[in-house]
C-alpha cells in the first residue's frame, strides 16, 4: 500500500487551502470527507472553496491528490489533520460533534508513531480533555505511541496577501516532542512556525485573536449609533484616528458580524469562563451590541423612508451584497439573513444583487435577484448596501439610487445617501 503522508480531514475553507499547500510542497495528500458531494465534486476537479480555483485544484490532482470517503486510508497516513466545523447550537453553545465524530475515525485506523492535528477552533482544553481519550481507545497513548498537538487556522478567505504560506502558524503539542514533530511537519510548507509551551495556549490564541476584533468591532458599533444621533460623521473620526502611528488599530462598524470566526469563537471562550463561575462580560456584552445592529439597520431603513414619506410596509428595497464579506461567496452567519427577515417582517418587497451569489432565501423564502444593477437602485424605494463588492458600480449607485443606507462607509452622503 502507498504511504500517505498528509490526511486531511474536512474538506473546507480550511482543509482545502492546508492541502494545496502539503501538495505543493510535494506531500503525498489525501481528503477525507462525509459528504459524497464534496468529494465528487473535488475529484471531477470542481471547486467550491473561494480560495481555490479549479486550475489550482486540477495541479493538485495531478500531483496526487485525491478526496474520499473512506476512513481507512488514515492508518496508512503519517499525519492527519482535523478541520471540521465547530458552529454554535441553539443555546450558543459549542457543538463539537464533528470533532468527535473525526476523532473516533482516527481512532479506529490509529497507527503507531502517527500526528494527529486538530485545527478546529475550540475552547482551550479540547485537544486535551475531548480528543485525546478518543484517540487513546485506539490503545495508543498520546505523547508515546502517537503524537498529538493543536494548530489553530488562520484563513481569511479572500485576502490575496496573506494566505497559508506566509500567515505564521501557531503550534501547541501535548508534549514537547509532540510540538516538535508539529512544528517540522508544518515547516516543509509554511513560512514561519510559531512553537508555544501547550495545547491550550494554542486554543486560547485563536481565541483571544478573535475575541480582540469582536470587541474592537463592537466598540465602533456602538458608537455608529449615537454618533448618529449626535449628528458626528463616525467614518470620518476614524480614519482621522487611523493616522496617528501608533496605539491605534482601526475598526469599522457595520450591518453585523458574519463568517465563522468573529461571530462563533467568542462564544467559545464564553462557555470556557462561564464554566469556571465567571460570566465574560467583555464577550456577551460585544455579542449583545453587534448581534443588535440588523435591527439597527432596519430601523435606520425605516427613518429614511419615513423622512420622504414613505412607510416599509410595500417599500421596495434591494440588497446589494448578501455574503459576510467583500468579493467572496461565503454566506456564513452574514448579517443580511436577520436583516432581510426584519424587512419582510415588515412587508418590504425585497430583491437583491450579488455578483457571487445566484440563489438566495430567507428561511425558505427565495428573494428575487436583480440581473441589472442600475435598473435594480433605479426601481427601488431605498437601496441598502451591505456588502461593497468591487463589482458594484459606487458612483452609479450615488447617482441614480432614489434613496441608499450605506452601512460600509464607501459612498458619498448626501441628501438621498445616508453612512450607518
Amino acid at each position: 500500500m502507498t504511504e500517505i503522508d498528509l490526511a486531511v480531514i474536512g474538506l473546507g475553507y480550511v482543509g482545502m487551502p492546508l492541502a494545496k499547500e502539503a501538495v505543493g510542497a510535494g506531500l503525498r495528500v489525501v481528503g477525507l470527507d462525509v459528504d459524497p458531494e464534496k468529494v465528487a465534486a473535488l475529484n471531477a476537479g470542481q471547486s467550491y472553496i473561494d480560495d481555490l480555483t479549479d486550475a489550482d485544484l486540477e495541479s493538485m490532482l495531478a500531483n496526487g491528490f485525491s478526496a474520499t470517503l473512506d476512513e481507512t486510508v488514515l492508518a496508512r497516513s503519517n499525519t492527519i489533520v482535523i478541520c471540521v466545523p465547530t458552529p454554535l447550537d441553539e443555546d450558543h453553545r459549542p457543538d463539537l460533534s464533528a470533532v468527535e465524530g473525526a476523532t473516533k475515525a482516527v481512532s479506529r485506523n490509529l497507527t503507531e508513531g502517527t500526528l494527529v492535528v486538530l485545527e478546529s477552533t475550540t475552547w482551550p482544553g479540547t485537544t486535551d480533555e475531548v480528543a485525546r481519550p478518543i484517540l487513546e481507545v485506539s490503545g495508543l497513548v498520546a505523547g508515546e505511541g502517537f503524537h498529538l498537538a493543536f494548530s489553530p487556522e488562520r484563513i481569511d478567505p479572500g485576502n490575496a496577501k496573506y494566505g497559508m504560506r506566509n500567515t505564521p502558524k501557531v503550534v501547541g503539542g501535548y508534549t514537547p516532542t509532540c510540538r516538535d514533530r508539529a512544528t517540522a511537519f508544518y515547516g516543509q510548507f509554511i513560512e514561519q512556525v510559531v512553537p508555544v509551551s501547550g495545547t491550550r495556549e494554542a486554543e486560547m490564541a485563536k481565541l483571544l485573536e478573535n475575541t480582540y476584533r469582536h470587541v474592537n468591532i463592537a466598540l465602533v458599533n456602538e458608537m455608529a449609533i449615537f454618533c448618529d444621533e449626535l449628528g458626528i460623521d463616525l467614518w470620518e473620526s476614524i480614519e482621522a484616528a487611523a493616522t496617528k502611528p501608533f496605539g491605534f488599530q482601526k475598526f469599522l462598524p457595520g450591518p453585523g458580524v458574519g463568517g465563522h470566526c468573529i461571530p462563533v469563537d467568542p462564544s467559545y471562550l464564553s462557555y470556557t469562563v462561564r464554566k469556571l463561575g465567571y460570566p465574560f462580560r467583555f464577550v456577551e456584552l460585544a455579542q449583545e451590541i453587534n448581534e443588535r445592529m440588523p435591527s439597527y439597520v432596519v430601523a435606520r431603513v425605516q427613518r429614511l423612508l419615513n423622512r420622504h414619506k414613505k412607510a416599509v410596509n410595500g417599500a421596495r428595497v434591494v440588497l446589494l451584497g448578501v455574503t459576510y464579506k467583500p468579493d467572496i461567496a461565503d454566506e456564513r452567519e452574514t448579517p443580511a439573513l436577520p436583516v432581510a427577515r426584519a424587512l419582510l417582517e415588515l412587508g418590504a418587497e425585497l430583491s437583491f444583487a450579488d455578483p457571487y451569489v445566484k440563489e438566495w432565501s430567507v428561511d425558505g423564502t427565495p428573494v428575487p435577484r436583480e440581473e441589472d444593477l442600475a435598473e435594480a437602485v433605479i426601481n427601488a424605494d431605498v437601496t441598502l448596501l451591505l456588502q461593497q463588492h468591487s463589482a458594484f458600480d459606487l458612483g452609479m449607485i450615488e447617482s441614480k439610487a432614489r434613496l441608499v443606507l450605506d452601512t460600509r462607509g464607501v459612498l458619498a452622503e448626501g441628501e438621498r445617501v445616508k453612512r450607518l
